[in-house]
C-alpha cells in the first residue's frame, strides 16, 4: 500500500489561525470564556486583508483599532475580604473589572469569564465600572460592625488606568479613604496617579498611605509591545520621585519577573526605583491562570517568536512541569533552581541598595467614620423628639 504524499492528498489545506493585531492593545487572541458551553476557534482564510504601517521603531503594526466600552458592575459591597495566606492585605476595593493598559500577562484576565466575556481582547476593551462605587464605600465604613485594616485599592486592576480619567471613581474613593483618616496601599503603572497627589500627601502626613509602582523594564520597546497602554517605564519611575519628593512614601515591584524576557532587569530596575526613592522592592514570577495560559504564549509568538519557546520552557520547569501551579506559598515564586537564582539576587540586590530596611506598617487608629453618615446617625434622634412635640 502506497502512502499518499502531501502534494497528492485530496483534503484542501486547513486555514491557519493569525493573532488579532490591533493598534494600543496587547491580547493577540479572544478566547472564549471558560464558562461559556461553546469555543470558537480563530483562523485566516485569506480574505480578511488588514491594512499594515511601521510606527516610529520600525514595527509592524496594525491600523485597525478597538474603542473602549463601559459596562456598569452593580455589587452590593465595594470592599472585598482576601483570604490567600500569601497576600499581605486582607481587604481590596477594584472600581473597576478589566484594564485598558492591556497588559500581555495580567493575572487578572480570567476574571473577566465570569462577566461572559474573554480574557483576551474583550478584558482590556470591555470595562466594568462600579458607578455607586463612593456611595458603596461611605455606607460600608460607617457600619458599627466596621474594623480597620488597611485597604489595598486597584489591585486585581490598576485603578489608575486611562478610562479613570473620565470616570474618576479612584479619586472618589481616595477621598472618601482621606476624610475617614483610613490607611491605603496602592499599586499602579500609570502616572496619572500624579493627580491625586494632594490627598496622598494629606494621608502621607498621618502614616496612611503607601504607594508601589509595577515597573517590568526598563527597555521602553519591550514595555510597549507588553503593556500598550500603561505609562512608559521612565514616566513611572518620574512619578515616583514625585510622589517621593512630595513626602509620600513608594516602592517598586518587579512583576511580573518573565524568564528569559526581562529578567535580566530585575536589579537595574530595583536601583533606578532606589534613586527615585523607593524605600522598599519586591518580585513576583509571572503567573499563567485559566485562559491566561493560552494568551501569553499566543502573544509571545506574535512578539518575540525566537524566545517563545525558551520562555515557556522555563516556566514549566519552575511550576512542575506545568504552565502554572495555583498553590498558596509558590505560585509567586515557583520551585527548583531558577526560582532559588531568583530568590538570591534580589535578596542580594536590596540589601544592597538598602531597600526593605523594615516593613511599613500603616495607622490604623486614626480612622473615623464618613462624617456624613455620623451626621445623620445624630439627627434622626432630634427629628424623632421634634415630631412627637406634634
Amino acid at each position: 500500500m502506497n502512502e499518499e504524499s502531501p502534494d497528492e492528498s485530496n483534503e484542501a489545506p486547513q486555514p491557519v489561525a493569525r493573532p488579532l493585531l490591533f493598534r494600543g492593545r496587547g491580547a493577540t487572541v479572544r478566547p472564549d470564556g471558560r464558562f461559556e458551553s461553546q469555543r470558537r476557534e480563530a483562523f485566516d482564510d485569506g480574505w480578511q486583508q488588514e491594512e499594515e504601517q511601521k510606527d516610529a521603531e520600525g514595527e509592524v503594526e496594525s491600523e485597525a483599532r478597538l474603542v473602549t466600552e463601559l459596562i456598569i458592575d452593580t455589587a452590593k459591597s465595594v470592599i472585598t475580604e482576601n483570604k490567600s495566606p500569601d497576600i499581605s492585605f486582607q481587604l481590596s476595593i477594584n472600581p473597576y473589572r478589566g484594564c485598558e493598559h492591556g497588559c500581555s500577562y495580567c493575572f487578572a484576565r480570567p476574571t473577566h469569564s465570569y462577566l461572559g466575556l474573554s480574557a483576551g481582547l474583550d478584558f482590556e476593551t470591555k470595562i466594568a465600572y462600579k458607578p455607586d462605587a463612593v456611595a458603596l464605600l461611605r455606607k460600608e465604613l460607617a457600619r458599627k460592625s466596621y474594623r480597620c485594616r488597611p485597604i489595598a485599592l486597584g489591585i486585581n486592576t490598576d485603578g489608575w488606568q486611562p478610562i479613570e480619567r473620565q470616570l474618576r471613581l479612584t479619586r472618589g474613593l481616595l477621598e472618601v479613604l482621606a476624610e475617614c483618616r483610613h490607611p491605603v496601599t496602592i499599586v499602579t503603572k500609570s502616572a496619572l496617579i500624579e493627580r491625586d497627589l494632594d490627598l496622598l500627601v494629606d494621608m502621607a502626613r498621618d502614616d496612611l498611605v503607601h504607594v508601589m509602582f509595577s515597573v517590568t523594564t526598563l527597555d521602553r520597546k519591550l514595555a510597549r509591545s507588553m503593556e500598550p497602554r500603561a505609562a512608559t517605564p521612565q514616566r513611572r519611575l518620574d512619578a515616583m520621585r514625585k510622589l517621593h519628593e512630595a513626602g509620600v512614601p513608594v516602592g517598586v515591584l518587579f512583576a511580573p519577573l518573565i524568564p528569559a524576557l526581562n529578567d535580566h532587569d530585575m536589579e537595574a530596575v530595583f536601583a533606578a526605583a532606589k534613586d527615585c526613592g523607593a524605600d522598599a522592592a519586591g518580585y513576583a514570577l509571572l503567573r499563567l491562570p485559566h485562559e491566561l495560559a493560552e494568551i501569553f504564549p499566543a502573544w509571545l509568538e506574535t512578539h518575540v517568536p525566537g524566545r517563545a519557546e525558551h520562555v515557556m520552557s522555563i516556566i514549566r520547569q519552575m511550576r512542575g512541569g506545568k504552565a502554572y501551579d495555583s498553590r498558596f506559598g509558590t505560585r509567586m515564586t515557583g520551585e527548583g533552581q531558577f526560582a532559588e537564582l531568583y530568590a538570591s539576587r534580589a535578596k542580594l540586590a536590596t540589601t544592597r541598595l538598602g531597600l526593605n530596611k523594615a516593613r511599613r506598617v500603616l495607622n490604623t487608629a486614626a480612622f473615623k467614620p464618613p462624617a456624613g453618615e455620623k451626621a445623620q446617625l445624630q439627627l434622626q434622634p432630634q427629628l424623632q423628639s421634634q415630631l412627637q412635640l406634634f
